[in-house]
């Protein structure tokens, strides 16, 4: 009888499988549960990194819960920045002059005109600094080109404010020279010194430069044409009233209607900035009952981290804040409160009412110091830094722990190569003795036998 050896290594994998199917049930149950885990924590940290976000943005300098708006008599004209304490009211502007930046231009230069000797001094607003012009040249060819001399007038250390370009038309190239800045401080000055007087190509073009764009300050008049003159190097004034910067586009022509700017509360836009601290607060709450529900005895739908202590640590944080009042008030005296399932809801009248009649104890609800926004974000932060958050200590945890069960499986893998080779060696010796028998057996079942 031949050894059948596809048999003896099924026989033997089979009872290898048997010693260590125990231990390999219990890894996978394990590693199930630290993936869902892992999976379920993961969700709920980008729930509540997106929560913080949310009420960082809020927060932040550039944000603010309170939104004011401009209105303008004719659109086009100028636009507005509102700040959260922007004062109400109506104001009337006649726009005279807009600022612009000083441009002139060097024509009809060649590369050889240009000395190699002497200094260009270049000012500008009671400053000033010298182009080397023996320093120029950067290839070597004894010449110094417009585009060298543009380069070193934008390397220049010491230029604060200029800025060199090339202006190509009709076949002719001109070195234009440009503020950076607008207003009449700002205008550029030239001057030559020390050339060597090969031509005075270049000394005329200083000379006789042509101004593209005057220097100028935005002069605007306050209550109509003949209202309190303002000046200023922009076009942007700043905090022109209170809370409120202007930028004026367009001018007025003598005997136009002065523009009129109306500054009041936009309640939509206020409601809209409040809507966003309550749909991430909601959203974070759908999140903690998907992870948490508790689901009947046989039903599939229990969260992951039902019963978890650090969840109902935050959430019950979370909400006790959003009914705690700050410097005297409260959401719930805007009209915001919780509905049964606990997301909170705003009731639009009781909040444009409590709105208008103190807009500021809105913005310090939210905004001040150890206010709504601080406390909530300081209470995330707990759960949420990179460095030691819970949420990150707990990931680190899941994953160790999945590290330990990989461990597990190679020393199952081992157990089972061991189980399977000493099965393997015992079958294989079993059925090489039942061969062997086998054989022995024929010697007395052939004809006659051995003595016959």
């Amino acid at each position: 009888m031949a050894i059948d050896s596809d048999y003896v290594k099924q026989m033997a994998s089979q009872l290898a499988n048997y010693e260590v199917q125990a231990s390999l049930a219990k890894a996978s149950r394990n590693q199930s549960a630290y993936k869902a885990q892992l999976d379920a924590v993961n969700k709920l940290d980008s729930a509540l990194k997106s929560f913080s976000s949310a009420v960082r943005g809020l927060k932040g300098t550039t944000s603010s819960v309170l939104v004011n708006k401009a209105t303008f008599s004719k659109e086009g004209m100028a636009s507005a920045t509102l700040g959260p304490k922007a004062t109400s009211g109506s104001y009337q502007f006649f726009v005279e002059q807009l600022a612009s930046t000083h441009q002139v231009a060097l024509q009809g230069l060649q590369t050889d005109d240009i000395d190699t000797q002497g200094e260009l001094t270049i000012s500008q607003n009671g400053l000033s600094f010298k182009v080397d012009l023996s320093t120029v040249d950067s290839d070597g060819d004894g010449k110094n080109s417009l585009e060298e001399l543009a380069a070193a007038i934008n390397g220049h250390a010491d230029n604060k404010g200029v800025k060199a370009s090339l202006l190509r038309a009709n076949g002719q190239v001109s070195l234009v020279l440009g503020a950076e800045k607008s207003g009449a401080a700002n205008a550029i000055g030239l001057s030559l010194a020390g050339t060597d007087g090969a031509s005075n190509v270049f000394e005329n073009a200083v000379a006789n430069r042509l101004e593209l764009s005057a220097a100028r300050d935005a002069r605007v008049r306050v209550g109509g044409e003949s209202g309190m003159l303002l000046t200023n190097s922009s076009n942007t004034f700043d905090s022109l009233i209170d809370g409120v910067s202007l930028t004026f586009n367009q001018t007025h022509k003598p005997g136009d209607q002065p523009l009129q700017v109306d500054i009041g509360r936009d309640q939509t836009g206020t409601k809209t900035q409040v809507q966003k601290f309550l749909d991430a607060f909601n959203t974070l709450m759908s999140t903690f009952d998907t992870l948490t529900a508790s689901g009947g005895e046989n039903s599939g739908n229990r969260g992951v981290l039902a019963g978890d202590s650090s969840v109902r640590a935050i959430e019950g944080a979370l909400n006790q804040l959003v009914r705690k009042a700050f410097g005297g008030n409260s959401l719930a005296n805007f009209g915001i409160g919780a509905d049964r399932s606990g997301k909170l809801t705003i009731d639009a009248a009781r909040f444009e009412k409590a709105v208008a009649a103190d807009p500021q104890a809105l913005d310090q609800l939210f905004r001040d110091k150890d206010g709504l926004l601080e406390s909530v974000d300081k209470s995330l932060s707990v759960y949420t830094s990179s460095a030691n958050g819970l949420m990150k200590n707990r990931k680190d945890s899941l994953n160790q722990g999945l590290k330990r069960v990989d461990e597990q499986f190679d020393s199952i893998q081992k157990q089972y190569d061991n189980y399977y080779n000493r099965y393997l060696k015992q079958y294989t010796s079993m059925m090489q003795i039942m061969d062997s028998m086998s054989q022995t057996s024929s010697l007395f079942s052939t004809s006659g036998g051995m003595f016959a």
